[in-house]
This record gives structure tokens, sequence and C-alpha cells, in this order.
């Protein structure tokens, strides 16, 4: 592998950790497709596709192969990876075409039917955790257009914990960086020491976050975020990703 291809592969792997963690539901098992991918990359030829795109497209072929077990979707892998593509990773409807083999007319049929399931999928009630008040009312008026109820707002790590064990939410969307109110990630350590919920994090720099080098979240949103992003980021944390067999 030339070295020049090398450094974009290794500049666009936090990128690509998010996206497969997202498909997995699980930061060993995305991580594990990363590498996988990783591997898959050096023994073949060039893709023609940039370093970036060319490892979302290698992670896209090992994830298709993976089955969802008995966990119901209404989404198919197809659908999950163009959504993840176009909202979670920011790539143009065109490129992700490309990434998944796709003609470009084909993936805006599949996204515009994944749209329509999305709309039609189980809601839940979401616990936000954010420490800016105005930030926090934006996530609420966000979560509520993609037709979540809302759990509580927390403003520091004390609050969430408190919150979460008073109203048992079905999914924690937490800023990482509470200020002077602590720290959004030890608020959900504590939080699942006594119950078991889906979190999504949201943070301004995903590319710091996701080393592979700690434990860390399998659901990560860049903010600002649009709401089709949380749409598709709640319906992957509810549903559990794709499982590794």
């Amino acid at each position: 592998m030339p070295d020049s291809q090398r450094s974009e592969l290794i500049r666009a792997l936090p990128y690509a950790r998010r996206y497969a963690r997202a498909l997995t539901g699980s930061q060993s098992r995305g991580d594990l497709l990363v590498a996988e991918s990783l591997r898959a990359l050096a023994i073949r030829p060039t893709d023609k596709l940039p370093a970036r795109l060319s490892l979302y497209r290698a992670i896209s072929e090992k994830a298709a192969s993976l089955t969802d077990g008995d966990v119901p979707h209404s989404l198919s892998m197809l659908q999950r990876q163009l959504l993840l593509l176009t909202t979670l990773e920011d790539v143009p409807v065109e490129l992700a075409a490309d990434v998944l083999d796709l003609q470009p007319e084909a993936a805006a049929i599949e996204i515009a039917s994944a749209h329509e399931a999305l709309r039609s999928s189980a809601q839940t009630s979401i616990l936000i955790v954010e420490d800016e008040p105005i930030i926090a009312m934006d996530i609420e008026d966000i979560v509520a257009r993609c037709g979540h109820t809302i759990a509580g707002v927390a403003h520091t790590q004390a609050e969430a914990v408190t919150l979460a064990k008073s109203t048992k939410p079905g999914l924690i969307l937490a800023d990482i960086n509470l200020g002077e109110g602590g720290d959004g990630m030890a608020a959900v350590a504590e939080i699942m020491q006594s119950m078991d919920v889906p979190v999504i994090f949201v943070t301004a720099y995903p590319e710091c976050l996701l080393t592979g080098n700690t434990v860390e979240p399998s659901f990560v949103i860049t903010k600002p975020f649009e709401p089709l992003a949380l749409a598709i980021a709640t319906y992957q944390a509810t549903t559990g990703g794709v499982p590794t067999p």
C-alpha cells in the first residue's frame, strides 16, 4: 500500500470507527470490523474511491454478510448503511451510492423508503444531558420533531444520574463535556451500573474521541446535528445495531 494511501486511511479511522460502531451497535464489534476492512484493503488493488470512502466500502461489504439474529428491523441493511453514510458521516448521496455500488437513482429511492420506515418506527422517551440551556432547548425541539418524548433534561452529571433513576428513559442523549457540571461519559457510566439503556453521545470533535484506545461510545453524533441524524442514530441504538455471528 502506498504511503500516501496509508496516511489517508489513518486520517479516516475515526470516521470509519463511528460508522462501523453505529452499524454494529458496539465499540468492540465495530472496531473489529474496521480492522478486518483495513486488512482487506491492504491486500487488494487500490480502489478508485478516496481512502475514506474505500474504507466505508470495505466496512459495508463485510457488514452486509452479518445477520440481525432475532432482532426485528423495519430497515434493510442497505437502507441503514445509506442513512448512516448520508446522515452520520455526511457523505453526499451520489458518493454513498458509489460506496455501495448503486446507481444514484436507486440509492435515492432506498433512502426515501427508509425515511418512511423511520417515521413509522417505534418511538421512545429520551433523557437529554446538556449543560447549555439554549442548546438543551434546541435538542428538545429536535427530539420532539422526531416523535420522541422528553423523559427529562439534566444540566449536570448529578442531575443526569438522579433523573435517569426516576424516569427510566428508553434512551439517553448525552453531551460529553458538561463544563463545570461534570462529565457526560462519567454520568452514563454511573447510570449503567443500575440500568441497561442505549446511549448516544454528542460531541463537536468526534475525531478526538474515536481513537480505539479506550472504552468509548458505540453511538456518536456530531454537534450540531440534524433531526434525521438523531432519528437514524436512535433507531440503530434502540434496535441494537447489527451483531456479528
